[in-house]
């Protein structure tokens, strides 16, 4: 009679896996998000910065502190343009628009400066709506 061999030792199981914990940012990658976060609202509204602060919140304080700031900023401007828009029907809705859109263009090119140095920016006005 022939002895069956012994069976193959069996391997441990693999160890749990880790969560995925996000991985720091560099310096200069953190003020060029924060730079973009703030720069983007003059093309495209508040999605920039919306899209920016979801992604890179838990990567960087600093992107997350400015995309929130630009965030608020954002949705403020953007409630203003309604407004304004509205009011068009009236004549001050024109001078309103053009009031906030440069008082938009400007602010936002300073944030946008300010991030690329390195410093928190907090606009002359906002509403911090996202905490």
């Amino acid at each position: 009679m022939t002895e069956n061999p012994p069976p193959p030792p069996q391997s441990p199981p693999p160890p749990p896996q880790q969560p995925y914990a996000p991985q720091p940012m560099t310096q200069s990658d953190e003020r060029l998000w924060a730079m973009l976060a703030h720069l983007g609202i003059i093309l495209f509204g508040f999605l920039p910065p919306l899209i920016i602060w979801l992604v890179f919140r838990e990567r960087s304080a600093f992107v997350d502190d400015q995309g929130k700031e630009a965030l608020n900023f954002s949705i403020l401007v953007t409630i203003a343009q309604i407004v304004a828009g509205i009011l068009w029907v009236v004549i001050i809705g024109i001078v309103l628009s053009v009031v906030v859109g440069i008082a938009m263009l400007v602010l936002c090119i300073m944030a946008g400066i300010a991030a690329n140095r390195g410093e928190r920016y907090r606009y002359p006005f906002n509403w911090r709506i996202v905490k």
